[in-house]
């Protein structure tokens, strides 16, 4: 099997003490999203058969991580760059 490159390292907060997980591959983010998800919900569905169909080149690996990102969001993980930003005034 191959890793299907879908663009920069995506990094979530994943626990409210700040720890994060770096995301390289869709093939990361499919097992996390098998193994590791703390939600069952349909965000996360939709992101599985995103990166299937990806992985399949049925989708581009852009569409899989936009699906991926929602999920994420839908589970409470939030993106790092976000959390680094200041507070706007």
């Amino acid at each position: 099997m191959i890793e299907l490159h879908w663009g920069s390292p995506l990094t979530l907060v994943v626990t409210p003490d700040g720890d994060t997980q770096t995301f390289s591959t869709i093939e990361q983010a499919a097992y996390w999203l098998r193994r590791k998800w703390p939600v069952a919900d349909d965000a996360r569905d939709r992101a599985l058969n995103r990166i299937d169909a990806a992985q399949h080149c049925m989708v581009s690996p852009g569409t899989a991580r936009r699906a991926f990102l929602h999920a994420a969001r839908s589970a409470g993980f939030v993106p790092e760059d976000l959390m680094t930003q200041p507070a706007r005034q």
